[in-house]
């Protein structure tokens, strides 16, 4: 049934912009259509787009408590300029606890199996509590940003979290979506000018080098496929 509903969904909107596919899901999908935002480049200009067209479209972001200030700038400045909510999922403080009473607040740095339990508590378990009794979910992916995202589809269905997602921005480059920031002055992370390019965490984050892989920058101290969880590609 889902894929039928994922390759209905393709056919309808082949022709569609990213503004009206946005409208037609909000449309068809009245409020079960969800967005999730960590206030990256990508995510701004889809904020951009669903605050511009005043789309019913729920905007929720995860604060797992440890992003950094610039995140919280950037927040706080988007709140400002489009006047929308921004629904915010936190942690379950218990979890939390437990993993830092029994192992320390740095033992993501320890192995992939503990930095991976941090983003379940801080991450995945919170994004199943927002995607809840939700039908569509839009992300900012894009198929550049690693070798895991090369063949997604505008539309797909996560068995995961057993939702729809749509990617409007999956074809769009890093300079598509600078250009679209500097032209329609949408605020952005201050950290992008200073070699950030995908922001998650403070301590699971740093700055890439000229000619690194977008992803180089996330979890630099592994090897592994550098997802968190939250996207199974």
């Amino acid at each position: 049934m889902s894929a039928a509903i994922v390759t209905t969904l393709l056919e309808k909107t082949a022709n569609f912009s990213i503004e009206e596919t946005l409208a037609f899901l909000a449309n068809e999908y009245k409020d079960k259509v969800v967005f999730s935002t960590s206030f990256g480049q990508e995510d701004q200009v889809i904020t951009a787009l669903i605050a511009k067209n005043d789309l019913p479209i729920t905007i929720f972001t995860l604060d797992t408590g440890r992003l950094f200030q610039e995140t919280y700038d950037v927040f706080h400045k988007t709140l400002k300029k489009y006047k929308i909510d921004i629904k915010t999922y936190f942690p379950e403080a218990s979890a939390v606890e437990e993993l830092l009473n029994k192992k320390g607040p740095n033992s993501f740095y320890e192995s992939v199996e503990n930095r991976k339990e941090c983003c379940f508590i801080r991450k995945v378990a919170p994004l199943t509590k927002a995607l809840k009794g939700n039908e569509i979910w839009i992300t900012g992916l894009r198929a550049e940003q690693s070798e895991n995202r090369n063949d997604l589809a505008a539309f797909e269905y996560d068995a995961h979290f057993n939702i729809i997602k749509f990617n409007p921005l999956l074809k769009w480059t890093l300079a598509d979506v600078q250009k679209y920031i500097d032209d329609n002055n949408v605020p952005q992370n201050t950290l992008h000018k200073k070699g950030f390019v995908s922001i998650g965490c403070a301590p699971c984050t740093r700055a890439i080098a000229e000619g690194e892989d977008i992803r180089a920058g996330r979890w630099s101290w592994e090897s592994s496929h550098k997802e968190c969880g939250l996207h199974q590609k």
